[in-house]
């Protein structure tokens, strides 16, 4: 449709085509009314439109094209005030990662926003927790006030859309129960929370009344919970070290409350992931399994994993499918990582970059200068 975009711009000669974010105002697949940037100084009909092409090669070539693609019912957007963009821009779904900070960037909410960059998604965070962290380990935690937790939370939901959350390390009972407020208000969708109570390292990331308060107040608001095998075994209990047991605890998240679980297991000797849902059918659970990938660059594994699995909620696809695509980008950034620090070095959450992107079958034909 690119020649009848071209077109349009012809017709109305000084007026431009508005590009504007989240719309794509003369798609024919994808009709949003609603332009978020820029004013709007006309809306013209479609149909209205092209009654003013008597050409017989518009008659026979594009009229049909639109007509099938119901385009007689579309509405676009022209401003004086813009120019024509040839690739008219469309927003990234919104992802906000809840988590704390690490100078070294291979975990909490800075590694998040490389996950979500490298899903093609757009990542805003909210900072739990200040940490003195390297690779060689955690050295300090400072819990952030829950009071700016709260107005941060807040302001980012009153100013854009957000379609999945990721919750990660939070630091302490207060800010737990500052962040299931704003969840319970707000009711986002798209909710994975990563019970983060220790660092790989040993040192405490959570406090005992948090985790109290995480498993009775947040595990009921989430959409899937992430647990390791360790955490998984904190929280319910129990023994946790292979498949059977696996399952056992899943069902016991269950019954705290959690819709979905995923427990990962790189951990042990072979990666096995379960997943365990709920459905109307009862309770599903299928498990994941894959090779054990042997490298010093596993710091971030689990924030990686589970802010993956938000972002691919996010975009639309189902939690089997979202766990699916999730390990196999950890695993590929665990192998692709690059050797850092003294300690056990981060997975390369940006390996993408330097793959070779494949070319657009079909560009702008004729681009408009």
């Amino acid at each position: 449709m690119d020649i009848l975009r071209n077109l349009l711009y012809d017709l109305i000669q000084d007026t431009y085509v508005a590009a504007m974010l989240e719309v794509n105002c003369l798609s024919l697949y994808n009709w949003r009314e609603r332009c978020i940037i820029g004013n709007i100084y006309s809306a013209l009909v479609f149909e209205g439109l092209i009654a003013t092409f008597d050409s017989r090669w518009f008659k026979r070539d594009v009229l049909p094209m639109i007509k099938a693609n119901g385009a007689a019912r579309l509405r676009f957007c022209v401003s004086r005030t813009f120019r024509y963009i040839a690739i008219m821009a469309v927003s990234p779904p919104v992802v906000l990662t809840i988590a704390g900070f690490d100078p070294s960037s291979g975990a909490g909410a800075t590694a998040d926003i490389k996950t979500i960059a490298a899903h093609g998604c757009y990542g805003v965070s909210c900072i739990t927790a200040l940490t003195v962290q390297s690779t060689a380990g955690v050295r300090r935690v400072e819990p952030v006030d829950p009071d700016l937790i709260t107005q941060t939370l807040d302001e980012l939901a009153s100013d854009v859309e957000i379609a999945a959350v990721h919750i990660g390390m939070l630091g302490g009972v207060k800010v737990v129960r500052a962040v299931a407020e704003f969840l319970a208000k707000s009711k986002l969708a798209n909710v994975v929370l990563d019970p983060i109570l220790k660092s790989s390292s040993g040192a405490d990331l959570l406090d005992p009344a948090g985790a109290r308060l995480l498993q009775e107040k947040l595990i009921p608001l989430a959409t899937v919970l992430t647990p390791n095998v360790d955490e998984a075994a904190v929280l319910t209990g129990l023994a946790v070290s292979n498949p059977d047991q696996m399952r056992a605890a899943a069902l016991k998240l269950h019954e705290r409350g959690a819709a979905a679980v995923v427990i990962t297991g790189g951990h042990l000797d072979k990666a096995i992931d379960l997943l365990s849902f709920t459905s109307k059918n009862g309770v599903e659970q299928e498990v994941f399994k894959s090779v054990r990938l042997r490298s010093n660059s596993t710091h971030g594994t689990g924030c990686a994993f589970a802010t993956s699995v938000a972002c691919h909620l996010a975009l639309g696809r189902g939690l089997p499918e979202a766990v699916l695509l999730a390990k196999a980008y950890v695993a590929a950034a665990i192998s692709k990582a690059h050797p850092l620090g003294h300690g056990t070095g981060p997975v390369h959450h940006l390996y993408r970059m330097n793959q070779q992107r494949r070319t657009p079958a079909s560009g702008d034909p004729e681009p408009i200068q």
